[in-house]
């Protein structure tokens, strides 16, 4: 003979078995520590003041 299976209770498993599988690949898209924004920060900056010092002036 089969199991008895509470449906609820297998619905809600389910449910939340798909909320952990969204939630660890939210975590894996914007989970960035730290330090990791800041050298990310750091670096776009350095690329600007990299660009900005290589354009040239205007002929005047």
């Amino acid at each position: 003979m089969s199991k008895v299976v509470n449906l609820t209770r297998a619905r809600k498993a389910r449910a939340r078995a798909a909320e952990s599988a969204g939630a660890a690949e939210n975590r894996v898209r914007h989970g960035r520590t730290k330090a990791e924004r800041a050298q990310a920060s750091a670096e776009a900056a350095g690329a600007a003041a990299r660009l900005d010092g290589h354009k040239r002036e205007p002929e005047s």
